[in-house]
């Protein structure tokens, strides 16, 4: 009995050690995403900063005290800073092999802040995959599609894909086709698609809306037209136009063709 008092006698300090450790990374963690969580609504809150900006600048000031959160759990197992450095000088190469590609990650989330060709809240296309920014950090961009599906994507291959940024300008050109039968008048079509897209104020006078004659199909005339509007009413002009326009033709006798099927009956 005796031994086994003076056995966990001699693991208590490290008991001891070990609890307060943990009782420091949670503290830390929770201090580490308030002070994080401050800076973004400070930063957000300051005119003329873009929330890119915030955000990225909440992440690093999280990891940055995760860091010195971790300097201190490791001098309480009697670790000293000087020893941690010359431990990680020493071992730099190793680290900097096993994290090249978070390495590359923060360092593009860095050129993506500095260059910042997107922000948090528009529509984009990275390397094929689309959505909303939601969040950028320094490690990866949070994308939300219209179906509302999260996509993570690392920012070292978000900064070394195509980027398409369908809401970096206020305005947007809707293209719309629309068919009519060789029998119908086409300057008569395309007036109706014009007043059609001058009855809708969404759509912008400059530039003005343009429509015109672009292909002679296998059974269609093919009119297209070239509208401008704001970028946040970009769908609805587009799917509203089309809607528009088909009840306007019918109204006036503007035939859309359509293929039909023909049936071949054989006398037994």
């Amino acid at each position: 009995m005796d031994e086994v008092v003076t056995q966990v006698g001699a693991y208590a300090p490290l008991i001891m050690n070990a609890v307060k450790a943990l009782v420091v990374l949670i503290l830390g963690w929770i201090v580490a995403g308030a002070i994080a969580g401050v800076v973004r609504r400070r930063i957000n809150a300051t005119p003329n900063i873009d929330q890119t900006l915030g955000s990225f600048v909440a992440s690093l000031v999280k990891w940055v005290i995760l860091a010195m959160v971790l300097v201190a759990v490791l001098g309480i197992f009697g670790i000293e800073a000087t020893s941690i450095v010359a431990i990680l000088g020493a071992a730099s190469l190793a680290i900097g092999l096993a994290l090249q590609g978070t390495l590359s990650d923060l360092a593009a989330g860095v050129m993506l802040v500095v260059f910042r060709p997107y922000k948090l809240g528009q529509f984009v296309d990275i390397g094929g995959t689309s959505g909303t920014v939601k969040d950028l950090n320094l490690f990866t961009t949070e994308l939300v599609t219209p179906d509302n599906v999260q996509i993570i994507v690392p920012n070292g291959q978000s900064w070394g894909s195509i980027i398409t940024n369908y809401s970096a300008h206020d305005t947007r050109r809707v293209d719309l086709v629309f068919g009519i039968d060789y029998g119908d008048n086409a300057d008569e079509a395309m007036k109706i698609i014009l007043d059609v897209a001058k009855a809708d104020t969404r759509i912008l006078g400059d530039p003005e809306p343009w429509v015109r004659v672009t292909n002679l199909g296998d059974s269609s005339v093919d009119l297209t037209a070239r509208l401008w509007c704001a970028a946040a009413d970009y769908w609805d002009v587009k799917f509203e136009t089309t809607k528009a326009v088909k009840e306007a033709f019918d109204a006036k006798g503007v035939s859309i063709p359509y293929p039909h099927s023909v049936e071949i009956h054989k006398e037994a």
